[in-house]
């Protein structure tokens, strides 16, 4: 049984592994790798929130030890993300990606400064992990708006880099343009707060989606939470994640999982396998949500794989004794983020509405019609306050 006492212990491990796994931290990672040549290709995106970047720099160099470091991290790591949104929001273009390379730049130097290489290896690790949750909106999440209902959304970093390095990821461009915002319906008001979280198999083995979203699944104020990825053609609400991974596509680091259909793997929670049934059933207000038909068809998607067959599942029940290949969210970190947070919302608040959206892909950057995809995002969700 997947007790409390066993999902608290489970989260425990997800940080300990920090430090048991703990390697040297100070080699460029091969997204950090990436720069030069985005640097060549989009100067205008990568140096867009570059006076933070260089403040950031020039302190490094000063620091001597874990204490100024930290205080260094937890400084800039914030403002780089409320600058980040403030600048989307006052150019309004659409563009998700200066967020990505600055967080990345910033990292880079993190890594290369004196005081970061005369560390230990874990005290590394655990710094570069307290930077990721800061520069991903995690201590501006402030629900203070004084809206009747409470919204908490996240999106993904751009993926595929190798292919197109100038990609965008429209839901890292939701993330952007949603959050703080005050949407209404009728007499109804809620506020919406936003994160954004790594395409790193890595990152979700060692627990950040559980340490990012167990706070608001543990209040009691918190009225609905909505993970967004891109997808496909159209709007897919994904009805049933499943636990195993399957794609056989990299992360952003290049690593592969070694899954495939034929051989679908359980992903991690720190030391241990991720513990959950095969499949899980969202539970998002999907009739309001589904009213917005426009500009792109919104679906209420059935489909899962299992090693049996691929189906559109009716029911829960109908899975109960099929080993997952694929959600409806398929078999990538899509479809991870939006078991694990189900996973949660079971485990602490059965009734509230969680559930992932896929949204209509795009190829590299696609601005106005990023734009269509927020504004079709915030009607959603606008759509859905009355059932919360």
């Amino acid at each position: 049984m997947f007790t409390m006492k066993k999902a608290v212990a489970l989260l425990t491990m997800s940080v300990l592994s920090l430090t048991l796994n703990a390697q040297d931290h100070t080699e460029l990672t091969v997204e950090e790798q990436r720069i030069g040549k985005a640097e060549q290709l989009m100067p205008r995106v990568t140096t867009r929130l570059d006076a933070r970047i260089d403040l950031f720099s020039e302190q490094l160099a000063q620091a001597r030890n874990l204490t100024v470091l930290t205080q260094l991290v937890i400084r800039h790591g914030q403002a780089i993300w409320r600058e980040a949104v403030a600048s989307f929001n006052q150019k309004n273009d659409f563009d998700d990606r200066a967020l990505y390379w600055a967080r990345l730049k910033m990292a880079r130097d993190l890594r290369q400064s004196q005081a970061f290489k005369n560390l230990l290896p874990m005290q590394q690790q655990k710094l570069m992990w307290q930077f990721e949750l800061f520069t991903r909106g995690q201590r501006d999440v402030r629900f203070d708006k004084n809206t009747k209902k409470k919204i908490l959304v996240t999106g993904f970093d751009p993926f595929f880099l190798d292919k197109n390095i100038d990609q965008s990821n429209p839901s890292g461009v939701a993330a952007l343009a949603l959050d703080d915002l005050v949407i209404r319906k009728d007499a109804l008001s809620a506020e919406i707060e936003t994160l954004i979280v790594p395409v790193r198999f890595a990152d979700f083995d060692q627990g950040m989606i559980e340490e990012l979203l167990t706070p608001y699944f543990q209040r009691s104020d918190i009225d609905m939470i909505v993970t967004i990825s891109m997808g496909r053609k159209d709007f897919d609400l994904e009805r049933f994640p499943g636990l195993r991974r399957s794609a056989e596509a990299p992360d952003n680091l290049n690593v592969y999982t070694g899954a495939n259909k034929q051989k679908p793997v359980i992903p991690m929670l720190g030391q241990e396998p991720l513990k959950g049934p095969e499949f899980v059933e969202f539970s998002l207000p999907v009739k309001h949500m589904t009213l917005v038909q426009a500009p792109f068809k919104v679906n209420d998607n059935h489909k899962v794989s299992t090693l049996n067959q691929t189906l559109k599942a009716e029911s829960l029940a109908k899975l109960q004794s099929e080993v997952s290949v694929q959600g409806s969210g398929g078999g990538y970190l899509s479809n991870e983020i939006s078991y694990r947070s189900i996973v949660l919302r079971n485990l602490y608040r059965p009734v509230l509405p969680v559930g992932h959206i896929h949204t209509p892909r795009i190829k590299a950057f696609e601005p106005e019609q990023s734009g269509k995809i927020v504004n079709q995002i915030k009607a959603m969700l606008t759509q859905a306050i009355p059932a919360l």
